[in-house]
């Protein structure tokens, strides 16, 4: 397990990065993440909205408020229970900006290049033995090439390779939609189902590694 001080550091670094600013991507640094040394779950997300910016912690907004449902649904008995359990960062740590569309914008391969360090330095550090993957970038870094629907609804071990309910892998990835109202994938009954079963196979999980019983799914 990670000490304070070491957290700290990693904090630290993290929250004083200028990398993307620097290198004309971004007209401000404002990198969110939270966590605490002891978590066993780690979820990461795409990058900040303007929300998280703005209060400098993950998934504020609205799309929040639906990922805390989700979580709900797997076994956190709260929003506070969640988050205190949860190492929450994503692989860019911030807020990219609106794009042309209006939504926000999805950060370039060049922004994802430079803020890669800090995530590989969170995973080892925090050596989560769950990882929750929301949305399309975090799929990519772990699991690339594979359309969502084949990905949602199932675990996988490091490698990519999907493993049943009593593995003893560690860590294991679960992946899931974005929880954006902007997504239109959860239009569709059947990829609501594919999320049900997610959640359904996340609870044991969680379940089993908030009674730190490192058993499986």
């Amino acid at each position: 397990m990670a000490s304070d001080l070491q957290l700290a550091r990693l904090h630290r670094d993290i929250l004083g990065c200028t990398r993307c600013v620097d290198a004309g991507f971004l007209p401000l640094a404002a990198p969110v993440l939270s966590g605490y040394p002891d978590n066993q779950i780690m979820l990461i997300g795409q990058a900040p909205g303007a929300v998280e910016a703005d209060r400098r912690l993950p998934f504020q907004g609205r799309s929040g408020k639906v990922l805390m449902q989700w979580l709900a649904r797997a076994g956190f008995a709260s929003e506070m229970e969640a988050r205190r359990r949860i190492y929450m960062t994503s692989v860019t740590k911030c807020f990219p900006g609106k794009g042309a569309a209006g939504g926000d914008r999805r950060p370039s391969r060049a922004e994802v290049g430079l803020c890669r360090p800090h995530l590989d330095r969170q995973l080892a550090l925090i050596k989560p033995l769950l990882l929750i993957l929301v949305g399309g970038l975090a799929h990519e870094r772990f699991l690339p090439g594979r359309p969502l629907a084949e990905l949602v609804g199932r675990v996988f071990d490091l490698s990519g390779r999907a493993v049943g309910s009593r593995t003893r892998t560690r860590p294991l990835l679960l992946p899931l939609p974005h929880p954006s109202g902007a997504s239109r994938w959860l239009n569709d009954p059947g990829n609501r189902a594919l999320l049900d079963r997610a959640l359904r196979r996340l609870r044991p999980m969680v379940t089993a590694l908030l009674d730190q019983k490192l058993v499986g799914a």
